[in-house]
């Protein structure tokens, strides 16, 4: 089978990534900015192990060169995972743009080098509807790109990164490369510290939202998002392309119901009633991670994933299945405490 590498080895997203690799019989190899401490890889190699499996860990920072040469060297694929990606916004839109341009650039350059055969890159719908106005019943598609003129740092760094990998490749026609655009990422945490957008999950269950934002998205699956990239590894006529990988539109409030229906019996009272924007406003004034929101309330997240399904034969489990995974995974791992009723 192939030698991969996956960069950014201990997100929430690759670490999916990688033991779908590794069950796939694929030699992995993945990078992590340090390895001082063991705790943050163990269940990297818990998983390696579980599923008889290869898998090595070595040290490579976007922020510097050092380190990616020697990551590279040998692979035949790298899927391009490693971006910064903020529970609150930052103070200075640089302390994302930067790091996601220079560092995919960082990728790009090295893989170029070792003679990788294609990268998988991991972009989002961030790259494509942010900044774009609702508009009516059409569909964002892969031939959408987001507004940069008005895009959150986020959106932006996510934008400007893939526009640097499209630049590169078309100056590296030796080099092929796919990129990946996933909406809402939930599902099962493998560890505690993996997945800030689990965090939406784990603020209904711990009832730290008085009530539920009119804020729209189009979620998908961890596990979906991770065989996408596999697919993509795996489909020799990806080379080329962009895939939107995402769910229909689903409210908060939709979330929220699924996780009181399944979970409220357990003592998590998940909040019901709707927020006005008002009171979201005020919220954010004191807490940064609300703030996030503020720019989406009553925007539905209207894509279409039929280019991944048809192309890659790629396809997406129920969208309960997923929120009711994600809310058991927070639970299990101590994210959230029990209420009482």
């Amino acid at each position: 089978m192939s030698r991969i590498l996956v960069t950014g080895a201990t997100g929430f997203i690759a670490g999916h990534a990688i033991e779908a690799l590794i069950k796939g019989g694929h030699e992995v190899r993945g990078t992590v900015r340090s390895l001082r401490d063991p705790a943050r890889v163990a269940h990297l190699h818990q998983i390696a192990y579980a599923l008889g499996g290869s898998l090595e860990l070595v040290e490579a920072d976007l922020s510097g060169d050092e380190g990616w040469d020697a990551a590279t060297a040998g692979q035949e694929y790298v899927l391009h995972m490693a971006s910064p990606f903020p529970a609150t916004p930052p103070r200075d839109e640089a302390e994302l743009v930067r790091p996601a341009v220079d560092g995919t650039r960082r990728v790009l350059e090295a893989s170029a080098r070792a003679g990788v055969r294609r990268v998988v890159m991991t972009s989002s719908l961030a790259a494509i509807t942010a900044g774009r106005p609702g508009d009516g019943e059409r569909r964002r598609t892969e031939e959408d790109w987001s507004d940069l003129d008005r895009t959150a740092p986020y959106a932006k760094s996510k934008t400007l990164a893939e526009r640097a990998a499209w630049d590169f490749a078309a100056q590296h026609p030796e080099l092929e490369l796919v990129v990946i655009n996933p909406g809402l990422v939930l599902g099962p945490l493998q560890h505690a510290a993996a997945g800030t957008s689990v965090a939406l999950v784990r603020r209904l269950l711990n009832r730290e939202l008085p009530a539920v934002p009119e804020l729209g998205f189009a979620p998908v699956d961890v596990r979906d998002v991770a065989r996408a990239h596999v697919l993509a590894v795996e489909t020799p006529a990806a080379a080329g392309n962009r895939y939107i990988c995402a769910g229909e539109n689903v409210w908060f409030g939709e979330i929220a119901q699924i996780l009181g229906e399944e979970f409220g019996p357990q003592g998590y009272r998940v909040p019901r009633r709707r927020m006005p924007y008002w009171m979201l406003w005020t919220a954010g004034r004191f807490d940064r991670e609300v703030r996030l929101g503020l720019d989406f309330v009553g925007s539905a997240e209207q894509v279409s994933a039929d280019k991944a399904r048809r192309e890659l034969g790629w396809s997406m489990r129920p969208v309960r299945e997923t929120v009711v995974d994600t809310g058991r995974s927070v639970i299990d791992l101590g994210l959230v405490r029990a209420r009482s009723s």
